[in-house]
């Protein structure tokens, strides 16, 4: 027996009742969604997610490629569920192989697709918290970089911790404004206290003012006991509010009231409770020209932009891109092939000319993909899915020189079994100088027995 209820997601148009019915036996909370934008909202009270995608239902190629901000998602366990003709369609194919844990091909009985998804439940279980594990401080405290834009935005960081104003920081999506909120947090005099993160997008409307407020027994039908809000949860401690941008106009108002007054309004209390919090707001969205345009409070703006961070995009930070690459592919080296041993000059040239519109989300999932699917000795352009960059490429004399000079190492290295001795005189170069150019190209120093 399980303390929650599973949680399952059955994306169909025409669910199987016994087996929802045995879903249900087995201890699985089940939610039906009939179409891709149902899918995509369901978010599953931050808890991992089985779900079950019903081909047979013969969803269409664009509700598919609706679906994909969904299938994506590392906190879900997906098993796809098909007729046999249905497998010949090398897209069907393609979209179980890229995204699905498994697939049930029907007439299949019941309790084996149960214990598949049961399967796949457990594997999302485990990602997630091998992404909560991983989440170690990085460069200046939380944050891998050491381009320009990243150094003044590890200065304005360091200011703006000092102070108690709310601050806003705008950027695109991926480019990591959560981490610098919480390095705020961490730099700041409320870093023993709670550090409270809420997605503004991602709760539905009529569920955000109880959910960001809390409210007391009876106030509403089902309350059966007092919830204390989110808001209150970082009381002394920083509230995060994540996409400000996509917080619908009707809740807009109330949390006006609560920027103002610093006090809390559960649902059907008779009084309010004073919170002291710092507000840190994020957006990717312009929240000028959305105030101009009237989906986002001109007074609200103000409030919550007294202080203000530009998160640099992917694209602006020159060598961050090749250095947030490694630092991905060490992260991640246990899911790779022992004899993996970096990035190939196509990779890293394919990396530099790519414009990176998901930024380093985007790199992430990429290197990840690639660690697991490069079958050689080093990751090449094709493996990352930009096999059409490298070709295109404009290489500079000091990238050229830099890439040849590290595949010269590179495979003097591999001649001599990692002897350095050997490597450094068929270089033409000393030992010392050897390990120089090793610790400047950011190579380790092979083990010669492990070699």
């Amino acid at each position: 027996m399980h303390d929650v209820a599973r949680q399952l997601l059955y994306v169909t148009r025409a669910p199987s009742k016994p087996l929802r019915k045995q879903l249900e036996s087995r201890g699985w909370k089940v939610t039906v969604a009939s179409s891709a934008k149902e899918a995509s909202q369901f978010r599953g009270d931050g808890l991992p997610i089985g779900a079950l995608l019903d081909l047979s239902s013969r969803f269409d190629a664009r509700e598919l490629v609706a679906l994909m901000p969904a299938l994506a998602r590392t906190d879900v366990g997906w098993v796809a569920s098909a007729v046999g003709g249905q497998l010949e369609d090398a897209s069907l194919r393609g979209l179980i192989r890229d995204y699905c844990f498994d697939y049930v091909t029907l007439p299949a009985p019941d309790d084996r697709v149960v214990d598949v998804l049961g399967h796949a439940y457990g594997m999302a279980a485990l990602r997630e918290q091998a992404a909560t594990d991983s989440r170690e401080p990085l460069a200046d405290g939380k944050m891998v970089g050491s381009c320009d834009a990243m150094r003044a935005l590890y200065r304005s960081i360091r200011k703006v911790a000092m102070t108690d104003a709310p601050v806003l920081i705008s950027g695109e999506s991926g480019t990591g404004k959560e981490l610098t909120a919480i390095a705020i947090h961490q730099r700041s005099n409320r870093r023993g206290q709670p550090f409270v993160a809420i997605n503004c997008g991602a709760i539905p409307a009529h569920l955000l003012q109880s959910e960001l407020f809390g409210y007391e027994r009876g106030a509403f039908t089902g309350a059966n006991q007092r919830r204390i809000g989110r808001v209150e949860i970082a009381n002394g401690g920083t509230l995060f509010l994540d996409e400000i941008g996509d917080l619908p106009l009707e809740s807009q108002a109330a949390l006006l009231r609560f920027v103002q007054d610093r006090k809390v309004d559960r649902l059907g209390a008779t009084g309010s409770t004073p919170v002291d919090v710092r507000i840190v707001s994020a957006t990717h969205v312009d929240l000028s020209a959305a105030m101009i345009g009237g989906r986002f409070r001109a007074d609200l703006y103000h409030r919550l932009r007294v202080l203000q961070i530009d998160e640099p995009p992917l694209r602006a930070r020159g060598n961050d891109i090749e250095l947030l690459a490694k630092h991905m592919l060490e992260r991640f080296r246990k899911d790779a092939s022992p004899r993996l041993r970096g990035f190939a000059p196509d990779a890293i040239a394919a990396m530099y000319d790519y414009n990176w519109p998901g930024n380093v989300r985007e790199l992430i999932n990429r290197v990840r993909r690639a660690i697991v699917m490069s079958d050689g000795r080093g990751i090449h352009a094709p493996d990352l899915e930009l096999g059409e960059y490298d070709e295109a490429a404009p290489v500079s004399l000091a990238q050229a020189r830099h890439t040849a000079e590290r595949q010269a190492i590179d495979l003097a290295l591999l001649r001599n079994r990692g002897r350095l001795g050997e490597a450094a005189s068929d270089l033409g170069i000393s030992r010392v100088t050897l390990y120089r150019l090793l610790i400047a190209h950011g190579m380790r120093a092979p083990n010669a027995r492990s070699a």
